[in-house]
């Protein structure tokens, strides 16, 4: 919305060969510097010192593995990865593959200094765009600062308090700068914390105690007290259905439960870290779990209530998944048989869980996990039986067909009855 460069208009000069310089130029001064440099910051994780590969396992698989997953909603050619967080799997090394060749790097599914760091990059540069749009990082904070002692190395719930806070209070202070709400304590954050500290007359340490906790609070409040708070009336609302104006939470009942949970089963072909919940309108402990684990996903409180934050990130990220679903719900071209894997299989998998609840004679799959075993084979050919389907445990173009049909029908009966009550 500035005066200036426009995101969109640069690619025209991108095509007629202007260099970034002269892009930039082009919308503003001549007294430009472009400054190249290795030191990346804003990054929360550095390189654990060793390549990441095949068969490898641990926090930086799972990691690399959810940033790669979040790009692939901007880059659809990079494959969702299917295997369980932490476990570096056949779609892991095809991910990453795909990664390395979009951004020219050795495309040998090794995740190296090179392209750990471009990968962290690109992550970094997808959220922070995102958030000028509401990516949906943003929290509430309660009446009383938190009790924890926070430093360089934290993480967690109230690192992102804490990052929220400050990232509020910067507009207003010069003196403060923004940061990226990522939930880890980095030397960008102990840099904020200090420049507040410096601000505000507390000794500039770097470390978040009782009296740092306590100015950020009266900060904050002195400065939202007057106007709306983030988190209340001006979350920004995106396409589609509007916050309700309550949380939901267990015990709860009604259209709107049942529409999260519809928009979480929805999410969950995307984002296989996230627990599935059966659509009954119901707000019991397995959604309230399903919706802890999208908050999780998604760096927001992981409460297990929908506030107005996640409702909006819910129904955001609801949204942009439906592009890449419109290709994923395509028939992949050859059947799926015993001893097949991956994202067709995994997408399987889901909905015939969904048509569990209405069809219990439908087994219903404990881990969507993307292997087609035993199991899996017995909740196919019982969905051929009950839809006159020839029973062979294969799903070929009939069978993917009728599951997706049967899946639209199920959710434009549960739309009609909701209009109907």
């Amino acid at each position: 919305t500035c005066a200036g460069l426009s995101q969109w208009g640069t690619v025209p000069l991108a095509e007629k060969g202007l260099e970034p310089l002269e892009i930039l130029q082009y919308y503003y001064e001549d007294d430009l510097e472009l400054v190249i440099t290795d030191n990346i910051t804003s990054i929360s994780e550095s390189y654990p010192g060793y390549s990441l590969k095949m068969g490898s396992q641990g926090e930086e698989v799972a990691l690399i593995q959810h940033y790669l997953n979040r790009i692939a909603v901007n880059y659809p050619l990079i494959p969702q990865i299917t295997e369980p967080y932490g476990m570096f799997g056949d779609t892991t090394n095809q991910a990453v593959k795909v990664f390395q060749s979009t951004f020219n790097l050795l495309s040998d599914g090794v995740v190296g200094r090179a392209t750990w760091y471009k990968i962290s990059f690109v992550y970094v540069g997808i959220v922070k765009l995102g958030e000028l749009a509401g990516e949906g990082e943003r929290i509430g904070i309660g009446g009383d600062p938190p009790s924890s002692v926070l430093r360089l190395g934290a993480s967690g719930g109230d690192v992102r308090e804490l990052q929220f806070i400050i990232d509020a209070v910067a507009p207003f202070y010069e003196s403060v700068p923004t940061v990226i709400k990522d939930g880890y304590f980095g030397g960008d954050l102990e840099n904020a914390v200090i420049q507040f500290q410096k601000t505000f007359g507390l000794t500039p340490d770097g470390i978040v105690g009782p009296r740092t906790w306590e100015m950020l609070y009266s900060v904050y409040f002195g400065i939202y007290g007057e106007i709306d708070v983030p988190g209340n009336s001006d979350v920004p609302q995106t396409d589609g259905p509007q916050y309700p104006g309550y949380a939901m939470r267990i015990g709860d009942s009604g259209g709107d439960v049942r529409l999260v949970q519809q928009y979480l089963s929805s999410v969950r072909l995307l984002y296989p870290t996230i627990l599935p919940a059966a659509v009954s309108g119901e707000f019991d402990k397995i959604t309230e779990d399903a919706v802890k684990s999208f908050q999780e996903e998604f760096m927001l409180t992981p409460d297990g209530i929908i506030g107005p934050e996640t409702w909006n990130q819910l129904v955001k990220i609801y949204n942009i998944s439906k592009g890449r679903q419109e290709t994923i719900f395509e028939y992949p071209g050859t059947p799926l048989r015993l001893g097949a894997s991956g994202t067709p299989v995994r997408t399987m998998q889901t909905i015939l869980n969904e048509l569990h609840y209405y069809y219990p004679e439908i087994p219903e799959r404990p881990r969507i996990d993307g292997i087609f075993d035993e199991s899996f084979r017995a909740a196919v050919t019982a969905f051929q039986s009950r839809f006159g389907l020839n029973v062979d445990g294969v799903i070929g173009p009939f069978t993917w067909n009728a599951v997706i049909r049967e899946r639209s029908a199920a959710a434009n009966r549960e739309i009609n009855a909701e209009i109907g009550g």
